[in-house]
């Protein structure tokens, strides 16, 4: 059982090369992944994200990556004119400004400015790199399929108390409910003889208390619930549980408020709600889960 909820990270430092992966995931339905690199590594997005998506199945990935050259390698200057222009606009506005000034903008300082001159790799990211970015990529998520465990397994521990609590109610309903139509029976006979100066047709007496127990009869619910209470078990043991688990809760609320609509009984109905309280902190719970 994993959590959708984890970190990672991962390095590679060899031959004049490092290389930083990070790995961050948070609670998503769906498998939602954002890739954060440099420019080199533009064109191999879709290489972490298959990475990614080989150990993970559900949450929402933030990836970054981030790397160092000191390798000796051919390099590149480009000009961001978008940059330039706008300093050189700005220059002009304080030149109209504050005429008095001296204007020494020059192309020279105009090249000095922040960001208006970057420096590139002229034939992108090769395999040194390539292979740094997967060992790296690949060591980030096994960090984080680690911590993911780690939380998972607190989780289940967690879900697994509560299910216990689930099925002591549901015994504790179990054992109520035979004696629901009984005491039905003797209240509406005790009413009746009040009302007829003890003179009951015991006979009409039994026919209104079948007709009760067959309305307030949670059978069916309560062998359910055991069904339910049991797959439940089953599912915690594998690994990605989020998705079926949701679906069995789901199954647990309509049994539960079922009960709570039938039982016609305070006892059932107050543990009926203890239960539904159990099951929605089970829910929450779920919907950490990868």
């Amino acid at each position: 059982m994993y959590s959708m909820t984890g970190f990672g990270k991962g390095e590679y430092r060899e031959n004049g090369v490092e290389l930083t992966v990070e790995v961050k995931t948070v609670n998503n339905r769906f498998l939602d992944i954002s890739v954060k690199s440099p420019r080199i590594f533009s064109a191999y997005e879709e290489l972490i994200r298959s990475l990614v998506r080989e150990r993970i199945s559900r949450g929402h990935i933030d990836v970054f990556v981030s790397y160092t050259d000191k390798r000796e390698r051919a390099k590149s200057l480009y000009v961001d004119m978008a940059a330039a222009t706008a300093y050189v606009n700005a220059a002009r506005a304080v030149k109209e400004a504050f005429p008095d000034l001296a204007d020494d903008a020059t192309v020279s300082a105009v090249l000095r400015y922040p960001d208006v001159v970057k420096q590139e790799e002229a034939t992108g990211a090769d395999e040194a790199l390539l292979e740094a970015l997967r060992s790296a990529v690949c060591s980030a998520m096994d960090a984080l399929r680690e911590m993911r465990k780690k939380e998972g397994e607190r989780l289940k521990k967690d879900l697994l108390s509560r299910m216990k609590t689930i099925a002591a109610l549901r015994e504790k309903i179990a054992a109520r409910a035979p004696s629901v139509a009984e005491e039905y029976r003797k209240k509406l006979s005790e009413r009746i003889g009040e009302y007829l100066n003890g003179k009951v047709d015991e006979a009409r007496i039994l026919t209104e208390a079948a007709i009760f127990a067959d309305k307030c009869n949670i059978d069916e619910e309560l062998t359910r619930l055991s069904c339910h209470i049991a797959e439940f078990y089953n599912i915690c043991e594998s690994d990605t549980v989020g998705r079926k688990l949701d679906f069995l809760v789901q199954e647990f609320n309509r049994e539960c408020n079922t009960i709570c609509s039938k039982s016609n009984d305070v006892a059932i109905t107050a543990a009926g709600l203890e239960m539904k309280n159990e099951i929605e902190k089970v829910r929450e719970q779920i919907q950490n889960l990868e």
